[in-house]
């Protein structure tokens, strides 16, 4: 699904293959009108356009779980993108300029493919582990790592900067250098002026 461009690097040993560091478990999986790379919409705000809703389906083991979760209006859901490569380091999207660091990229291609993806809470069955979303950004049948409910909530302030003159420690120095500026504030859709906080293929390819 993945062609290698220009400019891109791989990694010296695939992650996929490499033995795991942690455990992981897929909880559910997505059910999705999107079936191929090209009709996937490319982030949260284009999928809520179609009008298109989807369905989560949490397994059995993992349904008690979502006791509490109509609390929330909407999820926060960590999708695998099982269909993404994960040896790929530095990349080249399709209208980039230049390659650029996968870690400075919202691209799927990575070395754990993990997607991050909020959605509207319409109706929550736990007896069936079904979770009914406005929409979402990924291929039908993706797999789902972890769910967590949505609170707005205001942004951590951030440390004081030493005084004038002193030595600045990690994690100080000039502060609207780490702030969020508004046009990367998220909204409780998921999305932001900047663009979606993820989809199957984040960054354009």
């Amino acid at each position: 699904m993945f062609e290698m461009r220009e400019g891109e690097q791989r990694l010296e040993h695939d992650p996929a293959l490499m033995p795991p560091d942690g455990g992981i478990v897929f909880i559910g999986r997505i059910a999705s009108p999107w079936t191929t790379r090209e009709t996937c919409p490319k982030n949260m705000r284009t999928a809520r356009e179609t009008g298109q809703p989807a369905v989560l389906i949490i397994d059995a083991p993992y349904r008690s779980g979502l006791q509490g979760l109509e609390r929330a209006s909407h999820v926060i859901i960590l999708s695998w993108l099982h269909h993404a490569p994960r040896y790929l380091i530095v990349q080249k999207p399709r209208h980039a300029a230049e390659a650029k660091g996968v870690f400075g990229l919202r691209s799927p291609a990575r070395p754990n493919p993990v997607g991050l993806h909020v959605a509207k809470l319409v109706g929550l069955d736990i007896g069936t582990g079904r979770i009914d979303l406005d929409a979402i950004d990924v291929l039908d049948g993706t797999p789902v790592i972890d769910i967590k409910p949505y609170f707005a909530s205001p942004p951590t302030p951030l440390p004081r900067p030493p005084s004038k003159g002193a030595t600045s420690p990690i994690g100080f120095g000039d502060e609207s250098a780490d702030r969020p500026t508004p046009r990367h504030r998220q909204g409780a859709d998921g999305t932001s002026s900047a663009g979606a906080l993820c989809r199957h293929g984040e960054d354009p390819r």
